[in-house]
């Protein structure tokens, strides 16, 4: 046993002194390596630097392009501000024109208005003047014909029949009796008659002291609601309606259509109008 120790031991140190020293090829090695190292780290410093060139250059590029985009912005921005107050200035110009034209059309339309109630107004003057002209004719023609009557009776000297009461140069009589219109105007022809026209107010105020009641005289509208006529076909030009008169009846069913008309003594010979089939007396008038 003590002698395998022994060898051992001599053994062992001769093997250790064998790894002591690197061989050359080991040396060049390292060296390749150290060297290889530092060429790369001499790459990665220069690609380190290049690169960081470049991102600064990237970035300054950036920047100036920003900088352009944001002066561009800012001249657009200026540019649409300056449209938009010109076109703010357009419009308050012309809500201002639109609102002095409406002024001008509204003064318009005012004046327009007045002129049409000022020409109403001579319409209505001038149907007046035209029927007070036709009116004067009437009258004219009228007591040019009583003025030739009274001068054929006077030269005639023929009296009114009996029974009649003469007025300027007419005779009148009042019945007795009570009829319906048609029946008091064929009883005044069957006396050579008529019932009587009122066409001037000497007729009408003669009339008042000739009745005491409701009378039928010679006007109707039968032909022609609201257009009334005498029985001698001349229009009516000379009025005495009642108040609130002529109404035809004011709708009321019982009343039917009222188109003859009679005076109303108690109301000063005012007229109305009536149906015709209601009974009333009559005056006739006829030339002597």
């Amino acid at each position: 046993m003590e002698e395998i120790d022994v060898d051992v031991k001599q053994v062992s140190p001769k093997h250790a002194t064998s790894h002591t020293a690197p061989s050359i090829s080991e040396r060049g090695s390292c060296t390749g390596v150290i060297v290889t190292l530092g060429l790369l780290s001499v790459f990665l410093l220069v690609s380190l630097i290049i690169v960081g060139v470049l991102y600064h250059n990237s970035v300054h590029d950036s920047a100036v392009e920003l900088w352009a985009i944001q002066d561009n912005l800012t001249e657009l921005l200026q540019a649409s501000n300056d449209k938009l107050s010109s076109m703010t200035e357009e419009r308050d110009l012309l809500s201002t024109n639109l609102n002095e034209i409406t002024e001008e059309r509204d003064l318009l339309n005012t004046n327009l208005t007045k002129m049409i109630e000022e020409i109403d107004l001579l319409n209505t003057n001038l149907t007046k003047m035209i029927e007070e002209r036709d009116l004067l004719n009437t009258n004219l023609t009228k007591m040019t014909e009583d003025m030739q009557m009274l001068q054929s009776s006077s030269k005639k000297k023929k009296p009114c029949p009996a029974g009649w009461k003469m007025f300027s140069c007419s005779c009148y009589f009042l019945s007795e009796e009570s009829g319906s219109w048609d029946e008091g105007r064929q009883d005044c022809r069957d006396r050579g008659a008529d019932l009587m026209v009122i066409d001037s107010p000497e007729k009408q105020t003669f009339l008042s002291g000739f009745t005491k009641r409701p009378t039928w005289i010679g006007l109707n509208d039968r032909d022609d609601e609201g257009i009334w006529k005498w029985v001698d076909e001349t229009p009516l030009t000379l009025t005495y309606w009642d108040t609130n008169q002529p109404d035809n009846g004011g709708g009321i069913p019982k009343f039917g259509e009222e188109d003859c008309v009679h005076t109303r003594p108690d109301e000063n010979t005012a007229w109305n109008d009536l149906s015709c089939a209601s009974s009333l007396p009559w005056v006739c008038e006829r030339i002597p």
